[in-house]
Order: C-alpha cells, then sequence, then structure tokens
C-alpha cells in the first residue's frame, strides 16, 4: 500500500468494469492510478455482474506500483450501497481508494466513510481505504469547503467538467474540451469550480485532480488543457484512454529547468541560514522562504516519481 500522503497521481486511468480485458491492459500501463468504473460508462441492467468484474480483477490482477480504485454509482441510486459491500467486502484488502462520483455535501462523503469504516472493522481489513471524491454538480461546487473537510479517509478533490455543465446548463460540445462557447467567455469558463477546487485541496492537505479530456486523438487539446490545469495547481489529469499517459506524465512531471532551479535555491537558501542571512539574491532574482516552500515541492514529487521508476 503507498503512503496516502504521498500518493503519487499526475494521472488517473478509467476502465468500464464491463472490460476486463480493458482492465488487464490499464494495470501494466503508464498510470498512476487505475479506476474501474460502475458509474457512467455501465449501463443499469450491467451493473451486477460488473461488480463481479470488479471483485475478480482486484483479487486476481496484479497492479504493482498503481493504485487501485473503483469508482461507484452516485450516493443517490440505489446501486451505491452494494458497489461497496460486495466489492470491499470481498477485495477490500486489495482496494487503495474508493470514488464518490457527484458528491453533493458532506454527508456523502461520511456515508461512505462509515461503511467502510464497518467493512473494515468486520472482514479485519488491515488499511484504511481511502475515498475520492467528485465535484460536478452545482451543489457540490457550493459544498465544497464542507466536503473537503468531511472526512479523514479523504484524500483527492476531483473535477468533473461534463456532469457540471449539464448541472448548470452550461453548453459544452463535449467534456473538457475547448469550443465556440469558450471563445465567447472573456476567461476560463471553469476557473471558479477549478480553483475551488484546488483551494479546497491545498487547504485541507488532499490531492486533486482535473477533468477528462473526451478526444483522446487530440493531442495538442489535451495537452493545452494538462498546462492549464498545472497552471492552476491540479496535482494531474484524469484520461481515458492509455494514449493519453505519456502527455500527463511529461506535462505533471518537474521539467530539467525547474529541478536546476529547486535545487539551486534549496542550496543557496542552506547557505544562507547558516549565515543568517533571510533574504538572498539567486541570479539576480531575491530568494525567500516562500521560494524554498516551492523548491521543496518540486523535489518532493521528482522524488516520489523517482521511487516509483525504481520500485523504492
Amino acid at each position: 500500500m503507498s503512503d496516502s500522503t504521498t500518493r503519487l497521481t499526475r494521472n488517473t486511468l478509467y476502465v468500464p468494469a464491463s472490460r476486463p480485458d480493458m482492465i488487464e491492459k490499464a494495470a501494466k500501463s503508464a498510470t498512476d492510478a487505475v479506476c474501474i468504473d460502475l458509474e457512467d460508462s455501465i449501463p443499469s441492467n450491467k451493473k451486477e455482474e460488473s461488480r463481479k468484474n470488479v471483485i475478480d480483477a482486484l483479487l486476481n490482477i496484479e497492479f504493482g506500483h498503481r493504485l487501485r480504485m473503483f469508482r461507484i454509482n452516485g450516493i443517490d441510486t440505489h446501486f451505491a450501497y452494494s458497489d461497496i459491500i460486495d466489492v470491499v467486502e470481498t477485495a477490500g484488502q486489495n482496494i487503495d481508494l474508493i470514488m464518490i462520483p457527484k458528491a453533493q455535501k458532506a454527508h456523502d462523503i461520511q456515508f461512505v466513510d462509515t461503511l467502510l469504516t464497518q467493512i473494515e472493522a468486520h472482514k479485519g481489513i488491515p488499511h484504511r481505504i481511502g475515498i475520492e471524491a467528485q465535484i460536478e454538480t452545482a451543489s457540490g461546487f457550493f459544498g465544497i469547503r464542507k466536503i473537503a473537510q468531511s472526512s479523514s479517509r479523504l484524500e483527492s478533490l476531483i473535477f468533473g467538467s461534463g456532469d457540471y455543465a449539464a448541472s448548470m446548463r452550461m453548453p459544452m460540445d463535449n467534456i473538457g474540451m475547448f469550443d465556440a462557447n469558450d471563445e465567447l467567455y472573456p476567461g476560463h469558463r471553469f476557473h471558479a469550480p477549478m480553483h475551488a477546487i484546488v483551494a479546497a485541496a491545498r487547504t485541507n492537505g488532499l490531492r486533486c485532480m482535473d477533468t477528462p479530456y473526451a478526444d483522446f486523438k487530440d493531442d495538442e487539446g489535451f495537452e493545452q488543457a494538462c498546462r492549464i490545469a498545472l497552471a492552476m495547481g491540479f496535482d494531474g489529469k484524469q484520461c481515458i484512454h492509455p494514449s493519453q499517459l505519456e502527455i500527463t506524465n511529461h506535462v505533471f512531471a518537474p521539467s530539467p529547468e525547474e529541478l536546476t532551479w529547486a535545487r539551486e535555491v534549496e542550496a543557496a537558501y542552506e547557505q544562507s541560514s547558516k549565515e543568517g542571512v533571510g533574504v538572498i539574491s539567486l541570479n539576480g532574482k531575491m530568494i525567500d522562504a516562500a521560494n524554498l516552500r516551492m523548491a521543496q515541492t518540486t523535489l518532493q514529487k521528482q522524488q516520489a516519481i523517482d521511487e516509483q521508476e525504481t520500485g523504492k
């Protein structure tokens, strides 16, 4: 199991629970996390059958370093409690995270937390299963502060632009992509929920992931969306196809220039501390404690990537 405070999630790859062959491929891909989906990609008459596929995959597939999670159906559906009980009671020892779609309020997270606590105690599961919450409705956006503080199990907030647009009655051609509506609006149309998610995550020590991008053949558009997410402070991007993983792994990793800067800042600040100087100049620019914190964040992320690649 990964330490929940240092989990590396430059991306999460979704695979429908109805496709065991795709789950197996995802478990060998370049993703940091595999999310087996029981929600949007599964029709109602296939939910129960697909649950069995989730259990089978978690028990029998080797995921390596990749985080193992599954997305339940919405708390407001009659599928959710069975998703949790059936899968976790049987395969809980092999689950890192559960994703909750369309989180509306803190109680949604607390409901799942309570069920997990009871199942873990009953089945003797040796670790606490984490929770990721998708913010993808008007209610979720409105309640994001309380959602972010709802449970010690909560590890990540995730933006879902498709359902968010539907909830807000915002026209959108396709999920996560840029269209004529974006050209009309003087700014980023989804800046408010994206910024709120990042701020709520950082305030509460959580990770945050940006929305998927529907056209997996549009590398240029996907990279642009990734770079916007990175600029806003997101840790990574949700992916719907393995072809998107290489771009996320590149964009959400520190560049050589950033690493050089971070190491220089750390070294310079260490030297200044020995000399009793609080503010110093590096390459003609002022460096203080805020720069040091930024440098340390960069180096810590690279360390997590290095450790994952070396298997340590």
